[in-house]
């Protein structure tokens, strides 16, 4: 690392083992941050859209609750059974090429959804934009893992969830304000549109790559790659939290709306799409447990975010308007910690693995972390029809206190060493010992 005569750092072309990067401060730094988010926002944007218009599908295809998530279902679905083959074997033919091609092949999609003549049709679109995007999460953690000086990594990482995050909330935001004008696939229309503006920011603002593209990996070897890094236990259990959190999440926000168009509440479905403002709670989260967890380390953040989540699932029980959004919100802020944590976790310890590879890991965690928004928001809807709100917040609290439970077991799982590496006299040293955030990349605090 260089620094300029006004002591502000800048990032140099980091040599092999050597964990520089981006240094937090410097225009690469801010750029690739902006880029990052860009991303996040043309993702989510279309992949979350479809929540808010959940009782309108419902309504005019004449489906129960359950049914009508399959709209969101079908891409969170389909992008978790794509993202571990695609998201891996994507990453050697550049990352930079691949994020921009998933971009730009969802927006088009999201532009042909409205054209939809039937649900059954949306559907299958929806889970066609699933493939197209699959490669492009796991390569943006990946990409920040290797972009990123490893002390600023959790910073980083907080804030392209950030732009997830508000890309969700954007997506459900003018999803359900556009509808309620002109209908439903007008609404999808202007998302695509949107999508497809933030797919070029991207690309204009993402700075050139500091690392060169792993080696290139054949479909015979993701088999071997994958059993790598599910042999530990670690990883395992961070991908359990991941899918967990993410049940519970998505559960929330696809059913409350049914609650609120209801007795006793019987809000105006304008009102209703407001309660999506409550992402804007996530994106703090996000970025604050991120810095939090570099500084006091991420094992104790990690509790802490999921048992606020569980206070909020309570919380939320009570006929009360203040009660309800109070609730959320506390369920929103535990979601978003916990998720920022856990998935820059994920990569810096594949990184310390021998033969781990941060692409790979991100790839597995956004499976089980998509899994969970399918099945976990499936099941969700089965608890809501069968036993209204109460069963929905049971269900919360059982996927929540697994998590937290998961968690608690990373006490016990030790910290993968990296492989050796002689220094300039011969002497075998281990690469990340000498972080200046001790912990971060070691074993969990």
């Amino acid at each position: 690392m260089t620094t300029t005569s006004s002591a502000i750092p800048t990032a140099t072309p980091p040599a092999p083992g050597s964990g520089s990067g981006h240094e937090r401060g410097t225009p690469g730094y801010r750029r690739l941050g902006a880029a990052m988010w860009c991303a996040g926002l043309a993702t989510f944007v279309l992949v979350y859209c479809v929540q808010a218009l959940l009782p309108t599908l419902a309504s005019e295809f004449r489906l129960s609750s359950s049914t009508s998530s399959l709209a969101l279902s079908a891409t969170t679905g389909a992008l978790a059974l794509a993202v571990v083959p695609l998201s891996t074997l994507a990453e050697s033919w550049g990352r930079v090429r691949v994020m921009t091609i998933a971009l730009a092949t969802t927006a088009v999609l999201g532009v042909l959804a409205p054209l939809a003549p039937n649900f059954p049709a949306l559907v299958g679109i929806r889970a066609l934009q699933g493939v197209a995007i699959a490669a492009l999460p796991a390569l943006a953690m990946a990409h920040m893992t290797r972009e990123v000086a490893p002390r600023w990594l959790g910073s980083a990482v907080g804030l392209l969830i950030a732009g997830n995050t508000l890309g969700g909330l954007s997506g459900r935001l003018i999803a359900g304000a556009v509808a309620d004008v002109a209908g439903w696939r007008i609404a999808l229309a202007v998302i695509g549109v949107l999508s497809i503006g933030c797919t070029v920011a991207f690309r204009l603002l993402l700075p050139p790559a500091l690392t060169e593209p792993p080696p290139r990996v054949r479909f015979r070897e993701l088999g071997a790659l994958t059993r790598v890094h599910l042999r530990d236990p670690g990883l395992l259990c961070l991908f359990g939290i991941g899918c967990l959190l993410m049940g519970a999440f998505v559960t929330v926000y696809n059913y409350l709306g049914f609650r609120l168009l209801a007795a006793p509440f019987d809000l105006p479905p304008q009102i209703v799409g407001l309660v999506f403002l409550g992402y804007i709670a996530g994106t703090w989260a996000s970025t604050t447990a991120g810095r939090l967890g570099d500084r006091i380390g991420r094992r104790r953040v990690l509790w802490g975010a999921v048992l606020v989540g569980v206070l909020g699932a309570w919380v939320t029980v009570p006929d009360h308007l203040l009660a309800v959004l109070a609730g959320l919100l506390l369920v929103t802020v535990g979601f978003f910690g916990a998720h920022s944590l856990a998935s820059s976790w994920v990569g810096r310890r594949a990184t310390l693995m021998p033969g781990g590879s941060p692409g790979v890991a991100s790839s597995l965690y956004l499976f089980a972390y998509y899994a969970g928004s399918s099945i976990g928001g499936t099941l969700g809807g089965i608890a809501f029809d069968r036993a209204g709100w109460l069963g929905v917040v049971i269900y919360l609290s059982v996927l929540l206190v697994a998590a937290l439970g998961l968690a608690l077991w990373l006490r016990r799982v030790p910290a993968p060493t990296a492989p050796a590496e002689p220094d300039r006299r011969g002497t075998p040293i281990r690469s990340g010992t000498t972080s200046s955030c001790p912990g971060f990349l070691g074993g969990y605090r």
